[in-house]
């Protein structure tokens, strides 16, 4: 594909972004960046959240990783489901009722001031990492395809697009977030969309045919019933249900722009909507990635490899940029970008409210411009510098990393919300929760490499670690009343 079309591409989304950011934040308040006004509609929420749940994890990496786990990651996406009805049903009312911009307050109301830090700096922890993994994933493509041709080295790149992430989110913080990501799952779901459409194209088929070719494929299989494998179904859709309680209703990212909703019941179809609408796009990827192994093998295209091993991550771009014509190009290209950015863009937003409300305990009411700047500046900063190491790591699956994340550092929040929730009339002693909350994935990780060899326990760890903390606050509770 020509630079030309990139850069153009480039530009026009650039225009659009800052566009919105400049009429979003115009006539906003200082407290808009945290709260966006409390007046964004609850269908342009649920919109924007498809981008920030699929990001450039899903755009990239899990189309990839169908020739391996075939259809296998629906059953994670099944438990997604469940889990986003708990949100719906039981912490959405939690947090509308305390009237919380950071939803770790809740944490400070039911147990004290150092469980809020220890809650709120495992949310940090997890979204630096995770956020800082799914844009390495999006520059990485950018680099490979554009930067590379032009001779401008990683670093400057990385520079470059958390620079211009910092600039339009600055000033406009979750009001201006609210409509970007929006524009950015549109983009996303068209980039899927338009390079299906090539595909077929390309293969000479109708859409039946194409339905057809889908459903009789030996890559789909959804369910697996073999105990002894990571991918069996149980442990798959549990933990999917832990996951998106975890990265979605405990995660303060996710939550926030649900919190700007007017009321309750918006929010609650806004979560309703959202989750329906994220089950039917996951399958939209991986039909796409099964295609497009279909498609390698029709036109008898070798697939990038590395020391003999499939790289997952760069099959979609890979095909998209050199074999599936002109508009499918221009289409994941434009997907890409919105991935790239729909990764950061809003954690760098919501990292800075927690790190104020929660661990500086600052009044969003008296917040100081320069201040939040200079966080918002110091979490960019720290998400550069984890790319550039991940450039020097990573050999595994992008997607296969997140979970791994999630499954040690959400475990902790998972435990001390719903002890909370549904023990409310137990104690424990505040000044020692946090090392409860250590040692959780600490053991955790001692489980994991003990059943290793016998029995792979995969993306059900988070469980395991939600329990031990659950488990643990019982115990600590026990002696607290002593």
């Amino acid at each position: 594909m020509s630079l030309l079309i990139v850069v153009a591409c480039l530009v026009i989304y650039f225009v659009l972004i800052f566009s919105i950011s400049f009429l979003t934040s115009r006539f906003s308040q200082d407290s808009s960046y945290f709260d966006g006004d409390k007046n964004s509609p609850w269908y342009i929420i649920a919109l924007g959240m498809l981008s920030d749940s699929l990001s450039g994890v899903t755009f990239l990496s899990v189309p990839g990783t169908v020739l391996a786990a075939k259809f296998g990651y629906m059953q994670v996406v099944y438990g997604y489901f469940f889990g986003y009805v708990v949100i719906t049903l039981v912490l959405l009312p939690l947090y509308y009722r305390l009237n919380v911009t950071s939803i770790y307050t809740y944490l400070l109301g039911r147990f004290g001031i150092k469980t809020q830090k220890a809650g709120a700096l495992f949310f940090l922890i997890s979204r630096v990492l995770g956020a800082s993994v799914r844009l390495y994933l999006a520059i990485s493509v950018f680099q490979l395809f554009l930067f590379d041709q032009i001779n401008v080295p990683f670093f400057v790149s990385v520079l470059l697009v958390i620079g211009i992430i910092w600039l339009y989110t600055v000033k406009g913080g979750i009001k201006t977030l609210v409509w970007t990501d929006a524009l950015q799952s549109i983009f996303l779901i068209l980039g899927v969309v338009f390079s299906i459409v090539a595909l077929m194209q390309a293969m000479h088929i109708n859409l039946p045919q194409t339905i057809d070719l889908v459903r009789n494929s030996h890559l789909n299989q959804t369910f697996f019933w073999d105990f002894s494998q990571k991918n069996y179904f149980f442990k798959e859709f549990l933990a999917g249900i832990f996951i998106a309680v975890g990265m979605t209703g405990l995660d303060q990212n996710m939550m926030q722009k649900n919190l700007t909703c007017p009321n309750l019941k918006d929010a609650q179809k806004n979560m309703f909507w959202f989750s329906v609408s994220l089950v039917f796009v996951n399958i939209l990827f991986l039909s796409l990635g099964l295609l497009l192994f279909e498609f390698a093998q029709y036109a008898q295209i070798a697939l990038p490899m590395k020391e003999g091993k499939l790289i997952s991550d760069q099959v979609f771009s890979f095909l998209a940029l050199h074999h599936l014509g002109l508009i499918a190009g221009i289409f994941f290209i434009t997907g890409l970008i919105a991935a790239t950015f729909s990764s950061a863009d809003s954690v760098l937003t919501t990292l800075t409210t927690s790190y104020l409300i929660d661990l500086r305990a600052k009044d969003i009411t008296k917040q100081s411009i320069s201040e939040r700047s200079k966080v918002h500046f110091s979490f960019a900063l720290v998400m550069m510098m984890i790319i550039l190491w991940l450039r020097l790591y990573n050999d595994t699956s992008v997607i296969d990393l997140i979970l791994l994340f999630a499954n040690y550092t959400y475990g902790p929040l998972i435990g001390l919300f719903f002890f909370g929730i549904l023990l409310p009339h137990r104690k424990a002693d505040d000044k020692w929760i946090w090392m409860i909350c250590v040692l959780s994935p600490l053991i955790t990780y001692g489980i994991f490499l003990a059943t290793k060899k016998l029995n792979n326990l995969g993306n059900a760890l988070i469980i395991v670690n939600s329990a031990l903390t659950f488990g643990g606050l019982w115990v600590l509770s026990i002696f607290s009343k002593r």
